[in-house]
């Protein structure tokens, strides 16, 4: 709880996009510029001036870099730069699909590995199976050269219906293969499952707002809607936002024709409404959302909505607390920068953010340790709230402003109080490094099982946790699983159960006797 780092996985952001340019003026004479280009102008001229004259030879793209990051860490915690690196890869993952080979994998000892190819996908369509290795893609080696994730990708993405050859070891047989796989399309979900609870409840989860969420919701309902569905919950639970739009067309599905769904305000006063409109396909049903300390952004202005307008009942811990509205546009090198234009508010009025010192984004990462010491993680009322920050909703109910929503249902983490730090391993790659691990070692073992016969041979393993906690043991990470062995065994058994069946079993397994459904379903 010391070090920030422990934190550090909870702080992604997914932010909405839109646009601004940074630009100069140069080559032009310093009395015909305006006060603003001239200060444009001096940036560019230093640039030059270490170019042409400083004693050793330094990148100037890393100059430009550190000038761009130092200029917006003086703003606000949500202004940020994306290098070229990056841009590509948020790009696509905004956008809800890339052109690949279709396959989850990742470096074991220095090799890539299949952790599962995507169903349907290209690899899968030419016969790439979970645990082969892949050597080349082409002629470009791909093993034993700790390349960057981002490299790996580049090898294996390129032009729709284009051919790459990949050469593959099965462990399973021995054997070398060479597989030509012909690139596709591979959609990236963000509604990560819809399915029923019982037979009047629904669930749909969202991991974050893409392009093509709504559409995803949307088709989710639908299907469950056509089950008899009566209640419905909506997961936001570590769903980081993204495209405010998206919040606001799924929240249209539930609020009833002009009620208020969000506004925004500018430095100008500038002010935009967003009300729903008269199409909503569920706005009668009961509706839960479910948040918690890492639901943030457009989450929050989903969550907000439903609140506000006493739709439904928010489940769950205090979110996070992003009231921020960023734009974004990007530079000729691929790079980008999103900058803050306005604040969003809810129904009520409230703004969300949490306080923030401008150019101290430290305090801003300590935030959540100030949650885990004051206890309010595992008690409501160790929420600290502002009466100053008080608005009221449709019905005359009171909610705060000021730092996140705050649940109307509270419901404590699972963890005991002092192991937190469990919470997040289970909820990390971690443990899908060490499940992979587990099946690698005798992929016989599992094949032809359907998931019931899979269920049984977990449960009938009593070791499987003593393994678990001596990989994080190796892992350096002094983290125990003493007291917590069943809530272990159930992410490993749901773990297990995504990499051999996938993610709608993943969730069949961790949604039992998960804490906020049980307040809800009682």
């Amino acid at each position: 709880m010391k070090s920030k780092e422990k934190y550090l996985p909870l702080l992604l952001f997914s932010c909405v996009a839109l646009g601004i340019v940074i630009g100069g003026m140069l080559n032009f004479p310093e009395r015909s510029l305006s006060k603003a280009n001239a200060r444009k102008a001096k940036i560019d001229k230093l640039i030059d001036f270490i170019d042409d004259e400083y004693v050793d030879h330094v990148n100037s793209d890393s100059i430009v870099d550190l000038t761009v990051n130092s200029i917006l860490a003086n703003l606000d915690p949500h202004s940020v730069y994306i290098p070229p690196s990056e841009q590509s890869t948020e790009a696509e993952l905004m956008r809800g699909d890339f052109v690949g080979i279709g396959v989850n994998f990742y470096m074991y000892k220095d090799t890539v590995t299949v952790v599962r190819p995507l169903a349907n996908g290209p690899a899968e369509k030419a016969g790439i199976l979970a645990g082969d290795r892949i050597l080349y893609a082409d002629k470009s080696k791909l093993f034993g050269r700790k390349l960057p994730t981002d490299s790996l990708f580049n090898k294996l993405k390129g032009e729709e219906g284009s051919t790459v050859l990949l050469t593959v070891y099965r462990k399973s047989t021995g054997k070398k293969l060479k597989i030509p796989v012909i690139r596709d399309v591979v959609p990236i979900k963000s509604v990560d499952t819809y399915l029923k609870l019982n037979k009047t409840t629904g669930y749909i989860k969202i991991n974050r707002f893409a392009e093509n969420t709504y559409s995803e919701f949307r088709y989710g309902l639908e299907q469950l809607k056509k089950q008899g569905i009566s209640t419905l919950v909506i997961d936001l639970r570590n769903n980081g936002g993204g495209y405010l739009e998206k919040a606001v067309e799924i929240a249209d599905e539930l609020l009833k024709d002009q009620e208020l769904i969000v506004f925004t305000k500018n430095k100008k006063g500038t002010i935009n409404k967003t009300f729903a409109t008269e199409e909503g396909i569920f706005e009668t049903g009961r509706v839960y959302v479910l948040i918690d300390e890492n639901s943030a952004s457009a989450s929050e202005i989903l969550a907000g909505a439903i609140q506000d307008n006493d739709r439904g009942t928010i489940v769950g811990r205090r979110s996070f607390g992003k009231g921020l509205v960023q734009r974004e546009m990007g530079f000729e090198d691929g790079s980008a920068v999103r900058l803050t234009t306005s604040r969003y508010y809810t129904p009520s009025g409230r703004s969300i953010q949490k306080p923030y010192t401008k150019g101290d984004s430290e305090a801003y990462v300590h935030d959540f340790e100030k949650r885990f010491e004051s206890g309010e993680l595992y008690a409501k009322d160790k929420i600290k709230v502002a009466d100053s920050l008080k608005f009221k909703t449709k019905k005359g109910r009171i909610v705060y402003g000021g730092g996140g929503i705050v649940p109307d249902i509270f419901v404590p983490l699972e963890v005991k109080k002092g192991e937190e730090n469990l919470g997040y391993v289970l909820n990390s790659g971690l443990i899908g490094y060490f499940v992979f691990e587990q099946i690698d070692q005798n992929r016989n073992t599992y094949k032809g099982l359907d998931f019931k016969a899979f269920l049984s041979k977990f449960y009938s393993d009593k070791n499987i946790v003593n393994r678990f906690q001596t990989y994080l043991d190796q892992s350096g990470l002094g983290i125990s699983v003493a007291n917590n062995d069943n809530l272990v065994k159930k992410y490993l058994s749901a773990e297990f159960a995504r990499q051999l069946f996938g993610e709608d079993q993943y969730y069949q397994i961790l949604l039992k006797d998960d804490a906020m459904l049980k307040a809800i379903l009682k």
